[in-house]
């Protein structure tokens, strides 16, 4: 059975409908199959053993989401080898890759969703009514554990950046 929710998120001052759960604090963070650049299947567990920063946002391709992953890929820098940012969008991988390419985004692994949904259906970002992932930042800890949730209430507005890298640096032990 497939979890629909409304009255979380908007999206130009639309209200849209979520699919997926709710992720909390304290769950043991979901699976998830997305794409690599190069089209290889990525899975959380892929990961385990950082910290891991998760920005999910609906397009590159757009101003907010562009300063949100130009923003966390300046961060990165300072977060140190234990800890991975990943951007999440249903942006194509090759769009990503072109993306990453004009900005000069190195720190940040951009993944794709595009194909099934399997991350926007497991942490609940499934916009159903634009195909796309709404805005929101989740930190997992080294054991798989969620430590900071942040859906953003209106898709357009940035996520609680100092909050998201607080989180962070607390499970990185920092």
């Amino acid at each position: 059975m497939t979890t629909e929710r409304t009255g979380v998120v908007t999206f130009a001052g639309n209200p849209v409908t979520l699919i997926g759960p709710q992720i909390q604090v304290g769950q043991k963070a979901p699976d998830f199959e997305v794409l690599a650049n190069d089209r290889s299947k990525v899975h959380l567990s892929d990961f385990h053993g950082k910290v891991k920063l998760i920005s999910v946002v609906p397009s590159l391709d757009t101003g907010v989401c562009d300063a949100q992953t130009r923003r966390f890929n300046q961060e990165a820098a300072g977060l140190g080898e234990d800890v991975v940012v990943l951007t999440i969008s249903a942006d194509l991988p090759f769009a990503q890759k072109r993306w990453c390419g004009a900005a000069g985004v190195d720190r940040v692994i951009t993944l794709s969703d595009h194909y099934d949904m399997s991350f926007g259906r497991a942490y609940g970002t499934y916009m159903k009514e634009h195909r796309l992932e709404c805005r929101a930042v989740f930190v997992v800890d080294k054991d798989d554990q969620v430590t900071y949730v942040e859906y953003v209430p209106e898709v357009t507005q940035h996520p609680n950046y100092e909050a998201a890298l607080a989180a962070v640096r607390q499970a990185a032990g920092k």
